[in-house]
């Protein structure tokens, strides 16, 4: 908790103030770099993936270590190769307007939910996880998937504790709640809120990915139906296993904790709404007053919880540091990772990504709305889909008003690629690794990486090329 809260205040301390996705003045020079600057992203990736797998121990005890020395291999290279300005500045933009942003408004999330308590037993009949995860689609575009993970996780983990087969139940909650029900605001998935302070009206995803968002969350939901039915009938013939919750009134405890989230998402729109015009460059880095505000409050309101929770609603909820920690430390190495990358992609046409690059472009010089759709979706499977969303809006021409009217289909292809697709894997989104760790320490056996990768090819892959053909075709 020490390490954390230290960790924490340092980072309240350099985002005092938050940039808007700035110029660099040392931007890198993607155009010149070779995929050589993907491996240590692949690398991190590959260890997250094998690592509590092959040396469970190792990695449970050393992780953010490995994670560090990942970033150490883009960092040392990066400044040997380009300068100490270059490197620093590219490195620095990243941790101060995106990753410093990212984890303070994971942690407000995490800390505020983990003192609401949806008391009592619910029992995870088919229809009841159903009705859950439909609750938690509807929350996720109101106080974003984060916030919507981290109230249902918990209840929906004890309703079905007692069960033999239960990982999938946690596996089409990060389909849905942790994705999927995110894509209708900007509130609700930060690629989304990305879009909104560059111009993008905040009702404009509501209108135009309504119907795909119905499609897909829609057509999931009822997989997950005909497969949790089957599981539970084949249950019913199985030794019983004693629930470990026992059976008490359903009751929403720790309610002083909801004006808090409702003032994270004031922080949020405060931050679009008002600009004062004020920013203060540090290291090359403009940094905004309307963000310094933003996260101030975020950071208070986070603090603030922790004084009006109840203890005990926060140990009912199974509430420790470890998964925030954790999302902290690899998401951490993860964000340095991808710089390279993402220079490579913002070359375009220039850079040793140009052949993906190229496939969003019709041989009539029209975008390639089904293009749009499948890469901004496959990047953000795997990278951080907040920055891919902005590269490929960028590469869109970059002109909000544009894209919300004449090219509107383009802009709904990129918005709903990078909300989607971040369910295909546990790091596409920060949600789902949070979940991810929330259920393995609460004794549920969930698949590895390369599991859960089966399961989204099986559901949402075969969802995501209907919805496609559908709608970008």
């Amino acid at each position: 908790m020490k390490e954390l809260a230290a960790g924490l205040v340092a980072a309240a301390v350099v985002a005092f103030a938050q940039p808007a996705f700035a110029a660099e003045a040392h931007e890198l020079p993607g155009a010149a770099m070779s995929l050589w600057w993907a491996l240590p992203f692949a690398g991190l990736l590959l260890s997250i993936a094998t690592g509590p797998l092959l040396f469970h121990h190792v990695w449970e005890h050393h992780y953010g270590k490995i994670a560090a020395a990942w970033a150490a291999l883009v960092v040392v290279p990066l400044a040997v190769a380009f300068g100490i300005p270059a490197a620093g500045e590219a490195v620095l933009h990243t941790l101060l307007t995106e990753y410093m942003s990212f984890i303070i408004l994971l942690f407000a999330l995490y800390t505020i939910s983990g003192g609401i308590l949806l008391a009592g037993n619910i029992h995870g009949t088919p229809l009841t996880n159903a009705g859950l995860l439909l609750v938690g689609a509807i929350l996720a575009s109101l106080i974003g998937t984060t916030g919507a993970s981290m109230i249902l996780i918990r209840p929906i983990l004890r309703a079905n504790d007692n069960r033999p087969f239960n990982a999938h139940v946690v596996i089409f909650f990060i389909f849905l709640v942790s994705n999927i029900g995110g894509s209708l605001t900007p509130l609700g998935d930060p690629p989304l809120f990305v879009g909104f302070l560059r111009g993008v009206d905040f009702f404009w995803t509501t209108i135009h990915i309504l119907p795909d968002t119905l499609f897909v969350g829609g057509l999931v939901l009822l997989i997950f139906l005909a497969l949790d039915t089957i599981l539970h009938r084949r249950e019913a013939g199985m030794p019983k296993i004693k629930d470990p919750t026992p059976d008490t009134k359903v009751r929403l405890r720790g309610l002083a904790n909801l004006p808090l989230l409702a003032g994270v998402i004031g922080a949020i729109l405060l931050s679009a709404s008002w600009k004062p015009g004020v920013s203060i460059p540090v290291l090359g880095v403009s940094l905004e007053l309307q963000n310094l505000a933003r996260d101030a409050i975020i950071v208070a309101l986070a603090f603030l919880s922790l004084k009006v929770s109840y203890k005990s609603h926060r140990e009912a909820n199974g509430f420790t540091w470890g998964p925030i920690a954790e999302v902290a430390k690899l998401f951490a190495g993860i964000f340095i990772c991808i710089v390279p990358v993402i220079a490579i992609l913002r070359a375009g046409v220039d850079g040793a990504l140009a052949p993906l690059v190229s496939l969003v472009t019709s041989a009539d010089g029209q975008p390639n709305d089904l293009a749009y759709f499948w890469l901004t979706g496959a990047l953000s499977s795997f990278l951080d889909n907040a920055p891919t969303y902005l590269v490929f809006f960028e590469l869109a021409g970059g002109d909000a008003r544009h894209l919300m009217t004449d090219a509107a289909s383009t802009l709904a292809a990129i918005s709903a690629g990078a909300v989607f697709m971040g369910a295909n894997t546990y790091i596409g989104n920060a949600p789902n690794f949070m979940v991810f760790a929330i259920a393995r320490h609460r004794g549920f056996k969930m698949p590895g990486f390369f599991g859960y990768m089966a399961w989204s090819g099986l559901v949402l892959i075969p969802t995501f090329l209907i919805a496609g053909f559908l709608f970008f075709g």
